[in-house]
């Protein structure tokens, strides 16, 4: 028979788990933004995080809230990014690809270390973001 306090205290572990590694990332990429924008930058929410095997590597699923007409400054990845538009736009600026818009429902992929920067439109935008990144690097590097 299916134990359902198994199940609830593992819930409860995970939650724990995922809180704990979100403050730690946000407070990671809240220093890395200071360093990389004059002005407003992303508020990245992680969602879920976890291992990629065999353990190099770890999968950062977050969500991106970007305010209204802001400049996200030119930055890296560790890892290849991948991301889904929820609402509003942006001009995606990636170099050696030039600026392309994306709307809500877009999609769109940057390779890993790709220097890549965004404006942002008047109703800003939210964006689920999806990292493979290096375990112990942080998250996103300012690019000159």
């Amino acid at each position: 028979m299916y134990d359902r306090r198994i199940n609830d205290r593992g819930n409860a572990m995970l939650k724990k788990s995922i809180i704990i590694a979100a403050a730690l990332a946000i407070g990671g990429v809240a220093f890395a933004q200071g360093q990389m924008a004059p002005t407003a930058g992303p508020k990245r929410t992680l969602l879920q995080k976890f291992d990629v095997p065999p353990g190099e590597r770890e999968t950062v699923v977050a969500l991106v809230e970007i305010p209204p007409n802001a400049d996200v400054a030119r930055h890296t990845h560790p890892g290849p990014e991948t991301d889904y538009v929820l609402e509003g736009d942006l001009v995606l600026n990636v170099e050696g690809i030039g600026p392309k818009p994306y709307k809500a429902g877009d999609s769109f992929y940057i390779p890993a270390s790709v220097v890549h920067a965004a404006k942002v439109g008047p109703n800003g935008a939210k964006v689920v973001g999806v990292y493979i990144v290096e375990k112990g690097k942080p998250l996103a590097t300012p690019a000159p």
